[in-house]
């Protein structure tokens, strides 16, 4: 995303705290008043020194009055910060929540594309550096313009020469911190990049650390962080060089900026047309007057990596989201389970056809399993009856309604899932169970877990069904976190089930119980099972058997091992 574009986009933000914006500014010109009074004030109190007897009233009087100013200013100073504050960390707030708001409505494909650490680094890493760089922008930016213009205009009201001399020189300072700026901004987009990289890279290697070890590859995976660990280091390293530049050329521009007022000011004293408080005055006013230049340029450096920053934050909140539901979308009401998917075409790539024509037509309570080899389009099938891609071309309904006219969550609110990849989250066992049914009773969360043969292993466990488990089940088996998800769907009970590979991971005694328990809940509910073993199957009303996407036979166990076809290769194999 294009420099000018973030920071529009930073300044629509912005807009809702405007008049807070307006209290920070207001607060910022105040200080910078005061701050430019006290070199009056000392100016003065230097010249009741000099001036032959020393004025001890009148010199105690000047000073009570920098106490005086100098505690105002520090009040203001602090009222200020705390506006800054405020605003900075609800801009982050707001950002924060519209991308995550994004994220919810993001189409499966974005996700899919994507490694979670990489998304997760934009959330949080980059708007953390974000809102480092406005924090530092609300602070020194007004300040430093304010204090820039009002030191500009006393010192034209005390000596116009000597003040020429300060505005011809000065700019060159702003001349190097916008050099150094441009060319910095590229650079730490670079090390942005290579950082949200890392962070993907590092959260596979956690997630995945059992596999990883299991196979050997922590050396090669340790040469894998090591090079984009040090490609991080090369890129931050240029990065914050050539950023760092800024504050010694622009503090070496300021330092013969001091020299020459000095030595102008040193003249004019001499030759009896300025005093020497009003000179203490004006280095003091020329001191000021050059160091917001400091800290503006330092400013510029940390705008650059935020800008850089919240462009990629900006990205993800302008991803295309999915299509939304229309507005007379139908909500699917005492739902029987018929389902017809007449011509189905779908590929994750334009370039790569996965499935075409696709077609089948399952009566309400039927039981369909979906049988064929790894990469046939199974799990595909299923996502594009849970809608979680559209098809491409043909239709998919459920009685009757196309799906693209139901509203997503009452289309899937009517699908229980059972995955092979278990979904559980960081909570309470009871939490996960009651996630379909959050208004379930205690006793018949108990009783579906005793229907998925859970609630013996739950009862074992420290706290039963109030022990907190962490992210995907943390400490328990594969084994126990499946039954948990099998628990979660005989507690809701939905009118259509998907079982796919559904009891992979547990036990054979447990899994022939688990069956039995499977075959009660399927009992009038339309039911889709994707499984590898054969024998789990072959008491379905439907098979179908796919192969690169399309169907190539259809029927029951008995009919299709009659045809001697692929299913017969596959079941005798």
């Amino acid at each position: 995303m294009k420099q000018g574009k973030v920071l529009k986009k930073v300044l629509s933000y912005l807009k809702k705290y405007s008049a807070l914006i307006v209290f920070s500014v207001v607060f910022a010109a105040m200080i910078v008043g005061l701050t430019l009074y006290v070199p009056i004030l000392i100016g003065n109190a230097i010249d009741a020194i000099v001036e032959g007897a020393v004025n001890f009233g009148l010199i105690r009087d000047y000073l009570f009055r920098v106490v005086i100013v100098v505690a105002i200013t520090a009040f203001l100073q602090w009222l200020m910060n705390v506006i800054n504050n405020h605003v900075t960390y609800h801009v982050v707030r707001d950002i924060r929540k519209e991308a995550f708001d994004k994220l919810q409505i993001l189409p499966l494909k974005y996700v899919d594309a994507h490694s979670y650490g990489e998304i997760v680094s934009r959330i949080i890493t980059d708007v953390d550096t974000f809102a480092d760089g406005l924090l530092m922008g609300f602070t020194q930016l007004f300040t430093g313009i304010v204090t820039i213009l009002g030191t500009l205009a006393i010192m034209l009201s005390l000596h116009p020469m000597i003040t020429l001399v300060v505005v011809v020189i000065t700019p060159l300072s702003l001349f190097v911190a916008n050099f150094i700026a441009k060319h910095t901004y590229d650079m730490f987009k670079v090390q942005s990049e290579t950082r949200g990289e890392q962070t993907a890279f590092v959260e596979e290697m956690l997630g995945n650390a059992k596999v990883v070890k299991a196979f050997g590859r922590a050396d090669e995976s340790m040469e894998t962080f090591v090079e984009i660990n040090e490609r991080l280091q090369k890129c931050s390293l240029k990065a914050i060089f050539y950023s760092s530049l800024t504050n010694p050329c622009t503090r070496f521009v300021n330092s013969i900026v001091y020299a020459c007022v000095a030595l102008v000011g040193a003249f004019t004293v001499l030759s009896g047309n300025m005093t020497v408080g009003i000179l203490s005055c004006f280095l003091n006013y020329a001191n000021q007057y050059t160091k917001p230049f400091n800290e503006v340029s330092g400013v510029i450096t940390e705008l650059q990596n935020a800008i850089a920053c919240a462009g990629r934050i900006f990205e993800l909140i302008e991803e295309k989201p999915q299509v939304p539901d229309a507005e007379d979308s139908v909500l699917l009401n005492d739902v029987r389970g018929e389902i017809r998917c007449e011509n189905v075409c779908f590929s994750y790539t334009p370039e790569q056809k996965l499935i075409e024509n696709f077609n089948v037509h399952v009566k309400p309570g039927q039981n369909v399993a979906i049988v064929g080899p790894t990469g046939c389009g199974k799990t595909t099938v299923i996502n594009l009856l849970m809608r979680f891609y559209d098809v491409r071309s043909g239709e998919i309904k459920v009685d009757g309604n196309e799906i693209q006219d139901i509203k997503r969550q009452s289309l899937r609110s009517n699908y229980g899932m059972v995955l092979q990849e278990t979904w559980l989250k960081s909570g309470t066992i009871r939490d996960n169970i009651k996630m379909g049914k959050p208004q379930a009773t205690d006793e018949e969360m108990i009783a579906a877990a005793k229907a998925a043969h859970a609630h013996s292993f739950i009862r074992r466990l420290p706290n039963g069904y109030d022990t907190v488990i962490g992210e995907d089940g943390g400490m328990l088996s594969q084994g126990q976190k499946q039954l948990l998800c099998i628990s979660r769907i005989m507690l809701s009970l939905p009118p259509m089930l998907i079982l796919d590979e559904a009891t992979s991971s547990i036990d054979t005694r447990t899994e022939m119980k688990i069956q039995s328990a499977f075959s009660q809940l399927m009992k009038g509910r339309t039911s889709f099972i994707v499984a590898h073993r054969l024998s789990t199957i072959k008491n379905a009303d439907i098979i179908l058997v796919m192969k690169d996407g399309n169907i190539i036979e259809q029927g029951n166990h008995e009919q299709l091992l009659k045809q001697n076809g692929f299913y017969a290769q596959l079941y005798r194999s």
